[in-house]
């Protein structure tokens, strides 16, 4: 066998070892989310009973808005982060017993819903859109 052949191989087994730590790290972590929590559901399925609760509760101008807000993540990931995010969304709508999801609790919900890392982009994006985050200064961490 060459030296070359062998440093091949052995590049291949730090890629192949680096890929199944990084799938194996993102499987766990939805094997954390579908565990059941004191309460007998998991967090996926409050997101989906928020979700499902709320879902006639949505206007096609907030639905736009939640799409352009989710719209940085990467495609792969985008599905998840929207049931996130529309989770936090229906669970603050139902807590405040709204008819509607207004502007007001998407973006709140979006707020709570997602890192701190991505405030910069909300603010960003709500300032282009000209709408005022003075209300929402005590939720976003700048």
């Amino acid at each position: 066998m060459s030296a070359g052949f062998s440093v091949f191989i052995i590049i291949w087994v730090f890629f192949l070892l680096g890929s199944f730590a990084i799938g194996g790290f993102f499987m766990f972590r939805k094997f954390l989310k579908r565990l059941p929590k004191e309460d007998g559901k998991s967090l996926m399925d409050w997101e989906e009973y928020y979700i499902q609760k709320t879902i006639k509760m949505w206007n096609k101008k907030e639905k736009d808005l939640l799409e352009e807000l989710v719209s940085p993540v990467p495609e792969l990931f985008r599905d998840v982060a929207k049931q996130k995010i529309a989770g936090k969304i229906g669970e603050i709508a139902l807590k405040r017993k709204a008819k509607k999801i207004s502007q007001d609790i998407l973006i709140e919900g979006y707020i709570l819903a997602t890192p701190k890392r991505d405030h910069k982009f909300l603010i960003k994006k709500l300032d282009e859109k000209q709408i005022d985050i003075s209300p929402y200064s005590n939720l976003i961490e700048r």
